[in-house]
C-alpha cells in the first residue's frame, strides 16, 4: 500500500496518509479521454444558429413570371440559391450533452488520480484553515508546498472556509472546488493539486466502495463457470445410455 506526506500551510511534514491500490494503481488513458471528451462537450453554448426560408426578411411574392422571360425560374427573394437567402440544413441551437456512465466516471477520476500520484504533483495538507483573509500569506504557503504553476484546491463540502475562498480567489490559476464537485477533468487541466486531509480520505472511501462491487462479479463469473464445467463433466454422453438399454 503507497502512502503520502500531509503538510501544513507551511510546508512542513505534519504525517502520513495510506493509499488504497484499488484508486491509486494502473491510469487508463483511454478512459481518461473519454471522460475529458464528455465533460467539454457538455459546456459548450450551442448557440450556433442560421436562418431557415421562413426566417429570412423578404416578400414570399413571385418576381416573376414562371415562362416566357428567357431567365431562370425563381418562386422567392428568399431562396438559398439567392444572395442574402436561406440557409439549407445549416446549425440550430442544441445540446452537445450525452450521457456518461457513472462507473467510467469514477474509474476516469482513479486513473487521474494515479497519474497525479505517479507524477508527484499530487499534494495533501491537514487543513486549509487560515485565521484571516490574507491573499499575501496564502501566496507564501503554496511557495512553501512548491507550486509554482496551476494549482487545484479541493477542500470538504462540510467545511465552511470564508477565509480560504477570500484569500485564493484573486490568485491567477488557481481554482477551489468541493469533493463532490472534482472531474477528472479538473485534475488533468491543472499542473499540480492539494487536497486537505478530510477531503481525500472521504474521496477515498467513496472510490474504494465503486471498486469493491465490480471486483465481486469476475470471482462470481468463475465460480459459476467451473460449476458449470464440472456439471459437464458428470454428464454421460446420450449414445452411451442408447447403447446400455440396446
Amino acid at each position: 500500500m503507497a502512502t503520502i506526506d500531509i503538510h501544513n500551510l507551511s510546508g512542513e511534514k505534519v504525517g502520513t496518509l495510506d493509499l488504497a491500490d484499488e484508486i491509486f494503481g494502473a491510469v487508463n488513458e483511454d478512459l481518461l479521454w473519454e471522460a475529458v471528451k464528455h465533460y467539454r462537450a457538455s459546456q459548450r453554448a450551442g448557440t450556433h444558429k442560421t436562418k431557415a426560408r421562413w426566417e429570412v426578411s423578404g416578400s414570399g411574392k413571385k418576381l416573376w413570371k414562371q415562362k416566357g422571360t428567357g431567365r431562370a425560374r425563381i418562386g422567392s427573394i428568399r431562396s438559398p440559391l439567392w444572395r442574402h437567402g436561406a440557409t439549407v440544413h445549416g446549425p440550430q441551437p442544441r445540446s452537445y450533452d450525452y450521457t456518461f456512465p457513472r462507473k467510467k466516471l469514477m474509474g476516469a477520476l482513479r486513473s487521474a488520480l494515479a497519474a497525479k500520484l505517479a507524477d508527484g504533483k499530487l499534494i495533501v495538507v491537514n487543513t486549509f484553515e487560515m485565521k484571516e483573509p490574507k491573499t499575501k500569506e496564502f501566496r507564501k504557503s503554496l511557495n512553501s508546498l512548491k507550486v509554482d504553476k496551476t494549482v487545484l484546491l479541493v477542500e470538504e463540502p462540510q467545511q465552511e472556509n470564508r477565509n480560504l475562498g477570500l484569500s485564493a480567489r484573486n490568485i491567477q490559476g488557481l481554482e477551489l472546488l468541493r469533493t463532490n464537485e472534482v472531474h477528472p477533468y479538473h485534475l488533468l487541466r491543472y499542473d499540480r493539486v492539494i487536497f486537505s486531509q478530510p477531503a481525500i480520505e472521504k474521496l477515498q472511501v467513496s472510490l474504494k466502495s465503486s471498486v469493491s462491487k465490480r471486483q465481486h462479479k469476475p470471482k462470481e463469473k468463475e465460480d459459476k463457470g467451473a460449476k458449470k464445467a464440472t456439471s459437464e463433466r458428470r454428464r454421460r454422453p446420450q449414445h452411451d445410455k442408447a447403447a446400455e438399454v440396446a
